[in-house]
């Protein structure tokens, strides 16, 4: 699993490190989570509606902050739930641009297990870095 939640960094939220060979990996990794912290069962989301994200960003750590809030907000807003499947990022003239296609479906209550609702992510202890392995992104998710 290219992720795990991290039961001593917050007690009150939830946080998680999520791993990565490169970039869209761990932007992929970071989504399953955020969206595993909700929904106890990833493979029952069904990849019924897709929605692309266009996103930008001259920092490469907030472009995931945002990555991620977008997740939040469609499960608010529309009750989708979704997944990342494809993760491209670029860098030109100093801004990161992000295009991620996800998949899911609408929150069924009879089939999504829910866990906890996330209400935002926060920049309490919000990292972003690159090791010898790939890359490593640590997030508190606000529940």
């Amino acid at each position: 699993m290219p992720y795990e939640f991290l039961e001593d960094i917050a007690t009150a939220d939830i946080a998680f490190r999520a791993t990565g060979k490169d970039l869209p990996e761990l932007f992929q990794a970071a989504g399953d989570a955020t969206i595993n912290t909700m929904i106890e069962n990833l493979d029952v989301i069904e990849p019924k509606q897709t929605k692309i994200f266009h996103l930008q960003n001259e920092a490469l750590d907030l472009l995931l902050f945002n990555f991620l809030q977008e997740l939040i907000y469609y499960k608010d807003s529309e009750q989708l739930l979704l997944r990342p499947q494809q993760v491209e990022i670029e860098e030109k003239d100093g801004q990161y641009f992000l295009t991620a296609r996800t998949q899911g479906e609408k929150l069924d209550r009879d089939r999504h297990q829910q866990r906890v609702d996330v209400k935002a992510v926060t920049l309490h202890r919000f990292q972003l870095e690159k090791t010898k392995d790939g890359w490593t992104a640590t997030v508190i998710l606000d529940i």
